[in-house]
């Protein structure tokens, strides 16, 4: 028991924990770089569904994984079950250097952004920003000292998040929960301040730009582009799962709370964007920076809108807090299985925490602050972590021979046809993905091949496998 998690997360923490760590950043973002790449508010809309119908999917497939195996870990667990050792500690490697880290880090740089409406964060001049950068060949350009203010308290607000997760989980889960409801409070806040008082324009939830053409290849790549942001958006579901040795009575709990999480998240994202256009026109939406604050300037002044932007920095706080609490298990369960990361996989004895664990995961998210913006660290890891959804999507099939006397409290719906549905669209997605971002790149739109990035430092981690044996 020394160095074992105990179960002290129940139902409301557990919903807390997947409605925090799915409402971060990308809800006040994205939806700008998404309008840009639809060009129609009811393509827009109608991605929003799509993902997080699809997002259903893989919480109902994770709801009887999670139910059949409820151990610390999550995804990890599963693949060692599903395909073995060394696909599993693929997935380790991938959440510990890209798909936990760069979320995290792309969450708190968007809280330090909207912090700039209050505090004119110090810059460098353009000259000394771009004399210190690192220039990777087919990978881009990363410029280190760039909005250096922005990153400073990025950074500060990673370290002291991750303080307060070593110092107890239940401290976790109390700032988790607090800052859930404040989020939730503030999407809905923003909804009713928007309908209920604001003179916007039912016109422009119809209305495309002038660029718009229904040409069925240009449609078909930017749906799949938003759909980048979408599921940016919806991303953190499976977190849940990380922390499932932790959850109270979690036969009941697991999936109660990715359900119900889901549904609270995909409702709020849906009224949210309809807010955003009904106020303004998609060619103003494409161009914001700070799009909630936008949506309601007009109608409370700056007073209000800096108010709103207080709000987004508590949902991108409570998010960052979500991913720190729940992602550090990964690397800790693989700490336990491994002897090359056996300093992470370490209880400690004081406050029952995995202390190094988190502490790990801290100084990888800082050193994607400084190399990355958010653009490029949410289209780099959305595109790793479908690619492993695929393959839990897939192992459920797998899981259904090799455990078929084990006892289910919670099924997949509707299997194996939405279960399959799933692992073909992740596979599509992934592929078109890659098609995208090469285009781009050939192009001359991106310096950056976020797809490729990704894979790159995925894949290292076999040599690493490799090296440990």
């Amino acid at each position: 028991m020394a160095n074992e998690l105990q179960r002290k997360l129940g139902l409301w923490s557990a919903i807390s924990i997947v409605v925090g760590s799915v409402i971060g950043s990308s809800i006040f973002m994205k939806p700008a770089l998404m309008a840009s790449q639809v060009h129609s508010p009811i393509l827009l809309i109608l991605v929003w569904l799509i993902a997080g119908c699809i997002s259903l999917i893989g919480a109902s497939i994770n709801a009887e994984i999670g139910t059949l195996m409820p151990v610390t870990g999550g995804q990890y667990v599963y693949f060692d079950k599903m395909y073995g050792n060394r696909f599993a500690f693929l997935y380790g490697w991938a959440c510990l250097t890209v798909i936990n880290t760069a979320s995290i880090a792309a969450i708190a740089y968007v809280f330090a952004t909207y912090l700039t409406y209050f505090i004119d964060l110090p810059r460098f001049s353009v000259g000394v920003e771009k004399s210190v950068y690192l220039k990777l060949p087919f990978i881009g350009t990363f410029y280190i000292l760039e909005n250096i203010g922005v990153k400073c308290v990025s950074v500060v607000s990673i370290i002291g998040l991750t303080l307060a997760n070593q110092v107890s989980v239940i401290m976790g889960g109390l700032v988790q929960r607090i800052f859930a409801f404040a989020k939730i409070g503030s999407l809905v806040l923003l909804i009713a301040i928007v309908f209920g008082f604001g003179h916007g324009d039912v016109h422009n939830l119809v209305h495309h730009d002038a660029t718009f053409e229904m040409s069925n290849w240009q449609v078909l790549m930017g749906v799949i582009a938003a759909l980048s942001g979408a599921f940016a958006a919806f991303d953190g579901w499976n977190n849940l799962g990380f922390v499932a040795g932790e959850i109270e009575e979690p036969t009941k709990n697991i999936p109660r709370a990715l359900i119900f999480g889901l549904l609270i998240c995909l409702a709020l994202y849906l009224l949210t964007n309809l807010a955003y256009f009904y106020m303004m026109p998609i060619e103003v939406v494409a161009k914001s920076s700070l799009l909630a604050t936008d949506a309601v300037q007009p109608i409370l002044g700056a007073m209000g809108a800096g108010f709103i932007a207080f709000l987004v920095m508590t949902s991108t706080f409570g998010a960052t807090n979500g991913n720190i609490l729940a992602c550090a298990r990964v690397t800790f369960t693989m700490g336990t299985d491994h002897k090359l990361f056996a300093w992470a996989g370490k209880v400690d004895a004081r406050h029952a925490t995995p202390t190094n664990a988190l502490w790990l995961q801290c100084i990888i998210c800082c050193v994607y602050v400084f190399t990355g913006t958010f653009d490029m660290l949410t289209d780099l890891f959305v595109f790793v972590t479908w690619l492993f959804y695929g393959f839990a999507a897939f192992g459920i099939f797998i899981l259904r021979k090799k455990m078929k006397d084990d006892p289910r409290p919670f099924k997949a719906w509707a299997y194996p046809y939405l279960p399959a549905l799933f692992v073909c669209f992740a596979f599509f997605y992934c592929v078109l993905t890659v098609v995208n971002d090469i285009t781009n790149f050939v192009e001359g739109k991106s310096e950056v091949v976020n797809a490729g990035l990704g894979l790159v430092i995925v894949f290292s981690g076999l040599l690493v496998y490799r090296w440990k044996k």
